[in-house]
């Protein structure tokens, strides 16, 4: 399942605006207050309808809010196109149970939600024939097989956190595949039940592993030691906890052996770079990524349980800032690691930072201003700076300082050398003796005076 369009009308402060989502990647750029937030949070409302249909057949998503209405409008509206790319493969039990022609397998699933400004009368309605259509498709699915794999729906929000490692468990909670789509669009995330459910499947597991050891025990000494040491590599292991574990170790490279240690007290535990740490020692940033990444792998497994490769299932992930917390080093290249560990998911990102939008080919990216999208001609490759200027409207640097340094290089170009090295004697009390603006006049002066000696 994949995003293929977004229309909204009269939504925030958009009027009318169509966004094509053609790519596996698609990330927003813009000031704050911009839009990227909204256009992320319209897709989240109208996926929550498909995820509240799945679960009952008249389920109920999110509504658009009396806020969400643009000033001076009646009313807002928001749609969304959607391919099921696997109907192809289910194309009998698909038309068996929708009485569809062949022709229509390619058209796609289109729903729509409409508000209405209270006090005006009703001139549009909501359109959900087609989300209930396609939840329909999956919940007969289901019925023919309890295992078959779901689509993941997820948002994250900038209010994402995580506040605390919960590894005492009060409350046993189900994890059964719909449970996947727990609190998968709402407005708190904070990763609690990631942690819980990696406890339980922990616990589940050594549970089982232990079961199965208490035969090779008692046969200890029946046995060669190559023998055991086979016996031992086939104890049984969780599938689910494997995929998050594997996928933490993909997307973070240093970090491994996510495990929970229960003596001398409780606590997760995690390798970096050969260094066992608490999870609490991490910083903040590198908590909310393992967590966020953790979490994506958690979903994926529990809604494809028949995937030799859980990381491997389809869906559709929102993300908002999602350079939140991160250094730098951690910024660049973040898409190409979202890619390489859940290859099969569809990624809507929003950010600020001008290192994820050019570290990564084939990515479909818009600029919001005004309420107009723009889309962005392919920025691999080039420089931060270049994308501060050219596409942010971001000056490199301090805007007097900016300004000094080109008063500067004016005053070298006219051969002005008495007030260009004024000038650069000026910045060079303000500014580190190594700054490469200045280094360069430095470079440009000297030979501007060598070619004034040769003159004489």
């Amino acid at each position: 399942m994949e995003i293929k369009k977004l229309h909204i009308k009269h939504f925030t402060q958009f009027t009318d605006l169509t966004v094509e989502l053609d790519r596996s990647v698609t990330v927003f750029i813009g000031n704050n207050g911009a839009g990227k937030t909204s256009l992320l949070r319209a897709v989240a409302t109208l996926l929550s309808w498909l995820i509240a249909r799945i679960g009952r057949e008249k389920g109920s998503g999110s509504p658009i809010l009396d806020s969400d209405i643009e000033n001076d409008a009646k009313s807002s509206k928001i749609t969304l196109d959607v391919f099921d790319l696997s109907i192809a493969d289910n194309q009998e039990s698909f038309q068996s149970s929708f009485d569809l022609p062949i022709a229509d397998k390619q058209e796609p699933f289109q729903w729509a939600l409409v508000k209405q400004r209270k006090g005006f009368q009703n001139e549009q309605s909501s359109f959900l024939t087609n989300v209930t259509r396609l939840a329909n498709l999956y919940r007969n699915r289901l019925s023919q097989n309890e295992k078959s794999s779901l689509p993941l729906v997820v948002y994250y929000p900038v209010e994402r956190v995580v506040l605390d490692i919960p590894l005492k468990i009060k409350v046993r909670h189900s994890f059964a595949q719909l449970d996947g789509y727990d609190n998968a669009l709402t407005q708190g995330v904070d990763f609690r039940r990631f942690f819980e459910w990696f406890r339980e499947c922990e616990d589940a597991e050594n549970e089982s592993r232990r079961d199965a050891m208490q035969p090779i025990l008692e046969s200890l000494q029946n046995h060669p030691q190559d023998v055991l040491r086979e016996k031992l590599s086939q104890l049984p292991y969780d599938q689910q906890l494997t995929a998050v574990q594997n996928a933490i170790a993909t997307f973070m490279p240093g970090f491994s052996k996510l495990r929970v240690q229960r003596k001398p007290r409780l606590q997760m535990m995690v390798e970096k770079q050969g260094k066992t740490l608490d999870v609490a020692q991490l910083s903040q940033g590198e908590k909310s990524l393992m967590a966020l990444v953790g979490d994506i792998a958690r979903r994926l497994a529990m809604m494809n349980p028949c995937l030799e490769n859980p990381l491997h299932g389809k869906g559709i992930v929102l993300i908002d800032e999602i350079e939140l917390h991160l250094h730098p080093q951690w910024q660049r290249g973040i898409i190409q690691r979202l890619r390489a560990t859940f290859p099969n998911c569809q990624f809507l990102l929003a950010t600020h930072s001008p290192l994820i939008i050019s570290d990564a080919k084939d990515v479909r990216c818009y600029t919001l201003d005004n309420g107009q999208l723009v889309p962005v001609k392919d920025l691999y490759g080039l420089d931060a700076n270049q994308v501060l200027v050219e596409v942010m409207d971001t000056e490199i640097r301090n805007e007097e300082v900016q300004e000094k340094i080109t008063v500067l290089l004016d005053l070298i170009q006219e051969a002005d050398l008495c007030q260009a090295k004024a000038a650069l004697s000026q910045l060079e009390t303000e500014l580190s003796a190594h700054h490469i603006e200045l280094t360069k006049a430095r470079l440009l002066i000297k030979r501007l005076e060598v070619l004034r000696a040769k003159d004489r």
